[in-house]
């Protein structure tokens, strides 16, 4: 072999093969890459305290989440209710196309139909809001097996609180008492004047008297308009909300979630307060409160998550919720009394429109009034 090409020999073999090394560089890259994503969610969940927690049902689903109940280890379980659970009664929701509220409201020609909410646009226009109000008082409706359900709970010492964003006052007619309840968008039981410099306070009676007179309520000391505590949007809502949230939460083994959109800040945000170990149970038609992308891309989150590899206690029963709470009452054995629920929900509010008379028409509600109370005293 000659000099020169013994030298280039040399040369090769002390050059690097950049192609194994491309390879070796990727290998390194890509490791370095999941590296520091793993030191990312590290730190994201030390710092958030949004580690997964440790799996408590054998399955991720209803028969799953029964066990669990029927275990003992289930003690203390909160209810998130929205508009989805008063449906069967005969009490429209709100977002459902078609059949929601806000699609039904052309009648009352709002600027948009959240508008029937919104307190600015009450002070102003209050008519819109007293009409409705007319027609989904509460005492029109019968409570629906949902809620029996949730009285259920109550009578079996499994019920730490439910959360409600509805204003029919089902839950108290299906006998949940004021403890067992955060109304988290307010109540129909009393109303105020508007008033900051006066909020005198008026009973349900009155208001009821006034809202069926067609009369629009006025302060009897000011003259300023007189609201149902609920809470429209721009108010904030009861302090109890809050107080209570921080107190139940973080005790809760269950939590279940029937008939809202969780879209609605900040009770959607209630998902997210319970201990990371603690099984989520959505009964719905259709699957809501999912994580946000960004949480998703880090494989952690407050939000729901049903459906990804790491899913560990979230179950969604796509179903109405009266259907999805009889299955879960039949796989505990217990028995909901639904003769109740089996008869006409809706009150005959026809009636009640058609009448011109002040007295009648109060008398009419009242006495639907007594019904409801009679079927509270029947369970």
């Amino acid at each position: 072999m000659s000099e020169e090409a013994s030298k280039r020999a040399q040369e090769e073999a002390d050059t690097p093969d950049l192609e194994c090394q491309s390879d070796d560089s990727s290998d390194e890259g890509d490791a370095s890459g999941d590296t520091e994503m793993d030191f990312l969610r590290s730190l994201f969940s030390r710092t958030l305290g949004l580690s997964p927690g440790e799996k408590v049902l054998d399955e991720l689903t209803l028969d799953g989440v029964a066990r669990y109940i029927l275990s003992g280890k289930c003690k203390n379980i909160i209810c998130m209710v929205g508009a989805g659970i008063s449906t069967s009664a005969g009490i429209p929701d709100f977002r459902s196309p078609g059949t929601g509220l806000y699609a039904n409201l052309q009648k009352y020609n709002l600027p948009y139909p959240e508008a029937i909410f919104q307190i600015d646009y009450f002070k102003k226009h209050p008519e819109p809001f007293f009409a409705l109000a007319r027609e989904l008082y509460p005492g029109q409706f019968k409570p629906t097996v949902c809620h029996y359900f949730m009285r259920m709970l109550k009578d079996k010492g499994l019920l730490t609180r439910c959360y409600s964003q509805n204003i029919d006052t089902l839950e108290r007619v299906a006998g949940l008492e004021g403890e067992d309840l955060i109304e988290a968008h307010g109540t129909f039981h009393t109303s105020h004047c508007v008033s900051f410099l006066c909020r005198k306070e008026y009973s349900m009676d009155w208001m009821q008297t006034k809202i069926f007179s067609e009369d629009i309520p006025k302060c009897d000391s000011c003259g300023s308009l007189v609201k149902p505590d609920i809470v429209f949007f721009g108010e904030n809502l009861p302090a109890r909300f809050f107080t209570s949230m921080k107190m139940d939460f973080p005790r809760c083994d269950l939590l279940i979630i029937m008939g809202t959109s969780l879209q609605v800040q900040p009770f959607a945000s209630l998902v997210s307060r319970v201990s990371n170990s603690c099984p989520r149970l959505l009964i719905n038609m259709e699957k809501t409160g999912q994580s946000e992308f960004g949480m998703g891309l880090f494989s952690f989150g407050g939000g729901m998550d049903f459906d990804s590899d790491k899913a560990y206690r979230d179950v969604a029963h796509l179903s109405t919720c009266d259907d999805g709470c009889m299955a879960l009452a039949e796989l505990l054995g217990w028995k909901v009394n639904t003769e109740i629920v089996q008869k006409p929900h809706r009150a005959q509010t026809v009636t009640v429109r058609q009448t011109n008379s002040k007295h009648s028409c109060r008398n009419m509600v009242l006495c639907m009034g007594q019904q409801t109370v009679l079927i509270k005293n029947s369970l």
